[in-house]
């Protein structure tokens, strides 16, 4: 069965385009096609299991399909599955080398690639297919993660929680300008040497405590003039980074997270510089969530953020 071949769900009007919902809009993408959203698997959670996390977010892609097919298509820009890169034989390297050529190809296309994770071990595979798209370009980009975590740990091994070292090290090596930004960081989930380890490398980062109602003009403001600066953004969005009750079914469970409230005009900030080269979403687990909450918290941030950089690309 292709990618395609798994959307399906409810048909309201089948005349009517204002009714249309993903899985009737979503095709295969092909040579020479419209640039528009393109959604690529990452069927892996090799790197949950050496960073000793609860693995499971090995079936998100198809969690994540699942929950989307149903959302209403808000505008005209194409919708593309690129399929998925799974990682059945403990080789992560590998998984993350290809998946990262899958999408240097949507980018040197013109699409706009949504990773649909997988553990936060997805980070470092886009950030090498960017790097792979860019190759002597020397643009400055941003990072954005929203995040419980740093996932700056220096391991013998790459796993979830090394995805940005790699990355920062890696674009250092390029002679890449690169900024990371990490919103929703738990004082209770990283310890000293991450927080040395960020200072140290010029990371800015918000905690989660610092992201209530009464904090987000002034952290969008802050957000803003970060942005203001760079060419293109990468954005990740790790699911443990909301609260518990929203997102239960993630490899790390947060013990307070950030609200929808505050999450959802951060990333509308992101989407509407119209820089957004890339997304992803990450440590959706299906095996430990309930009524799939957190499939569907997660695909609505996707249609939220998609729907608005497209708008701000103006592709649509």
């Amino acid at each position: 069965m292709s990618a395609v071949e798994s959307w399906g769900g409810r048909i309201d009007l089948p005349e009517d385009a204002s009714t249309r919902r993903w899985h009737q809009w979503v095709r295969a993408p092909f040579a020479g096609a419209a640039p528009g959203v393109a959604m690529l698997g990452f069927a892996c959670d090799e790197g949950v299991r050496r960073n000793h996390g609860r693995i499971g977010a090995a079936e998100g892609p198809a969690a994540l399909r699942r929950m989307l097919s149903n959302l209403p298509v808000l505008d005209d820009a194409p919708l593309y599955d690129a399929g998925t890169i799974a990682c059945t034989d403990g080789d992560l390297e590998g998984a993350q080398s290809r998946y990262a050529d899958a999408l240097a190809g949507l980018l040197d296309a013109g699409h706009l690639p949504v990773g649909l994770g997988g553990g936060h071990e997805i980070a470092f595979a886009t950030y090498m297919g960017i790097a792979r798209h860019l190759r002597d370009e020397r643009p400055r980009f941003a990072i954005v993660n929203i995040d419980a975590h740093f996932d700056l740990r220096r391991q013998e091994q790459g796993s979830s929680g090394t995805p940005f070292l790699q990355a920062i090290e890696d674009a250092r090596a390029r002679g890449l300008p690169l900024d990371y930004l990490v919103y929703g960081i738990s004082a209770a989930s990283n310890t000293r040497v991450l927080f040395d380890t960020a200072d140290a490398l010029g990371v800015h980062y918000v905690r989660d405590d610092e992201l209530g109602l009464l904090d987000l003009p002034q952290r969008l403001a802050e957000l803003k003039q970060k942005l203001a600066d760079v060419d293109a953004i990468y954005l990740t969005i790790d699911i443990d980074g909301l609260p518990h009750a929203m997102a239960p079914g993630v490899s790390a469970p947060a013990a307070r997270g950030v609200s929808m409230e505050v999450i959802e005009p951060l990333l509308d900030a992101i989407a509407a510089t119209g820089k957004l080269i890339a997304m992803d979403v990450a440590e959706v687990s299906p095996p430990l969530d309930r009524d799939n909450v957190t499939a569907r918290v997660a695909a609505r941030l996707i249609h939220r953020v998609t729907h608005a950089a497209m708008k701000a690309s103006r592709i649509a």
